[in-house]
């Protein structure tokens, strides 16, 4: 029987490092913002949905999307962000779904299924367990001003479209804590893995 987990975060709160590390544990890893990225290239079926909805002033000259101008529209109006996520989420869950069963009938004893919105979109129903990958506030606005260069007004709003991580502790089945070194978060999500003996 395969466990099905899903890793969660929030932005810049490091669950990319401890995705990378379980991925070097052999452990198969389905990136939702990856498959999200796969799934509005031109000729996929929600970039055709995107462009209809909010035009081609969101493309770049070559065509593909200008996402520094879409999140500039969809961070600032929630009926915009519900827009692009209703044509987005259908489309990556379907993808996701596939190489989870690819997965599976390969034998893996656990699938990780990075999901940054996990708890958000409810789906946390799709999956056995759940690991949130835990930062406080002033460590997640310092660590994205520096990642993504940008003003404190928009790291906040980011921070702020999504669920606050202490709220996420509540739902959580595990937790990571990942205010101290990486060698201590990877020494945390081990800890799980081995607990959930699937590794």
């Amino acid at each position: 029987m395969t466990l099905i987990i899903g890793l969660t975060g929030g932005i810049a709160s490091g669950k990319s490092t401890i995705s990378n590390y379980l991925r070097s544990l052999s452990l198969p890893i389905i990136d939702a913002d990856v498959e999200a990225r796969l799934a509005v290239e031109k000729g996929e079926p929600g970039y055709s949905k995107i462009v209809e909805h909010f035009g081609t002033k969101i493309l770049l000259e070559d065509g593909s999307l200008n996402r520094a101008k879409l999140g500039e529209i969809v961070f600032r109006d929630e009926k915009q962000r519900a827009v692009l996520n209703g044509i987005v989420h259908p489309e990556v869950r379907n993808r996701m779904n596939k190489k989870q069963n690819e997965a599976i009938a390969e034998g893996h004893m656990a699938v990780i299924l990075d999901i940054p919105l996990l708890f958000e979109n409810k789906l946390d129903s799709t999956v056995d367990k759940t690991i949130l990958v835990y930062v406080d506030t002033e460590t997640q606005i310092s660590r994205l001003i520096d990642r993504n260069k940008l003003s404190l007004e928009q790291a906040k709003l980011r921070i702020e479209a999504q669920m606050p991580l202490q709220e996420k502790k509540a739902l959580a089945d595990r937790i990571i804590d990942n205010n101290g070194t990486v060698e201590n978060s990877q020494d945390q999500a081990l800890k799980i893995l081995q607990d959930w003996k699937v590794l």
